[in-house]
């Protein structure tokens, strides 16, 4: 694709390379944390969906143009789901899981599978064969990439991942020493979820739908969005660097998925440009 660049017409280098060539001093400044930080940006995310969620709620004038807004911010706990899953997000473990657990309870994802899904993605990115992210093949062609954005196909995977995991059955990469931890942290949530749906029958209290699962329906395709470039049609390499894109993109944006990279092979100027020559490679 034309936006596979090299960044800044610097030599390819491999990762490996690159982490073996940084200083001591440089390794400490990249791998610090702090919960300081940490605190403020899940401060101010959570605080925003709990604002606009009242406001939604409260039915202010116009409210039905908040829901999209709200879905964006919902979604979007998927990027404090990933980093907090890395425990780079605080340097507090505890704090790390905390808001793991929340951000993966508010979109529907367990949080401790997701760890070992994800540090499995990482382990074999690109390969084709173990990385469980391929699993389910990129979209090819106009129908399946409209598909894709809907995010139908992913709350179908993840309902599914939740109820086999509640019944004990997991993929080869969760180790057999944490199934049953898993279990009960499937049959948690199923639990919760189910006393939610009961309690807001019962008191009729559908701002749910409203606050909370139709924002989520509506907020999907700006994760799909955002997600896909991460990957798609990128190489299949060995080298992290030059199987995943960074995508370069507003402060906003950068805010919202609580991380960006800086060392980069693959790139995309925007994400519009990404998704144009996605389309373009894809329908040829």
């Amino acid at each position: 694709l034309p936006s596979r660049l090299s960044h800044r017409g610097r030599p390819p280098v491999s990762a490996r390379t690159l982490f073996a060539g940084l200083s001591s001093e440089e390794k400490a400044r990249l791998l610090e944390k702090s919960d300081l930080r940490g605190l403020g940006q899940a401060v101010l995310h959570f605080g925003l969906i709990l604002g606009l969620g009242t406001a939604i709620a409260l039915e202010v004038p116009f409210w039905p143009l908040l829901m999209p807004l709200q879905g964006i911010l919902l979604v979007f706990l998927f990027t404090a789901l990933h980093e907090t899953s890395h425990l780079t997000a605080f340097r507090s473990k505890g704090l790390n899981r905390a808001v793991a657990w929340l951000a993966g309870f508010l979109i529907f994802l367990p949080p401790r599978w997701f760890g070992y899904f994800h540090f499995a993605h990482h382990r074999y990115t690109q390969d084709p064969l173990r990385d469980p992210e391929l699993s389910s093949p990129k979209p090819k062609g106009l129908a399946q990439y409209l598909l894709h954005l809907t995010g139908l196909p992913v709350w179908r995977s993840q309902g599914k991942t939740l109820l086999a995991n509640a019944r004990g059955r997991f993929d080869s990469f969760v180790p057999s020493s944490q199934r049953a931890n898993l279990r009960r942290e499937a049959r948690l949530q199923l639990f919760l979820y189910a006393v939610i749906v009961i309690a807001a029958a019962a008191f009729g209290l559908w701002q749910i739908l409203t606050v909370w699962l139709v924002p989520l329906l509506m907020g999907q395709p700006f994760l799909r969005l955002f997600l896909l470039p991460e990957h798609g049609d990128c190489p299949q390499s060995d080298d992290i660097l030059e199987c995943t894109r960074s995508t370069f993109t507003n402060a906003l944006v950068r805010r919202l998925s609580w991380n960006m990279r800086a060392r980069l092979k693959v790139t995309a100027p925007g994400y519009a440009a990404f998704h144009r020559d996605y389309l373009k490679e894809s329908l040829a």
